[in-house]
């Protein structure tokens, strides 16, 4: 193998891991905005279960960024390994 190569592996695959870690980062924002849209709604909806349909809608929220920040972490290893 050549230098050449090398080096344009190790680039391919830091830029994959830099957009995977930018899709990642957008479907983060669009799910939790989903989710905020839908609570809203069902807010709307049935007034008198706010208190339920809120403590939902953080639950599914974080369990959306727990999977996101275990993304981000793969790709960040990819890059630093």
């Amino acid at each position: 193998m050549s230098l050449l190569t090398i080096l344009l592996d190790a680039a391919i695959g830091v830029m994959g891991a830099g957009i995977g870690a930018g899709i990642a980062a957008l479907g983060a924002g669009v799910g939790i905005g989903r989710i905020g849209g839908s609570a809203l709604e069902a807010i709307a909806r049935q007034p008198e279960s706010t208190g339920e349909i809120r403590a939902n809608m953080i639950v599914a929220a974080a369990l959306v960024e727990g999977a996101v920040f275990f993304a981000i972490v793969l790709c960040l290893l990819v890059v630093l390994a």
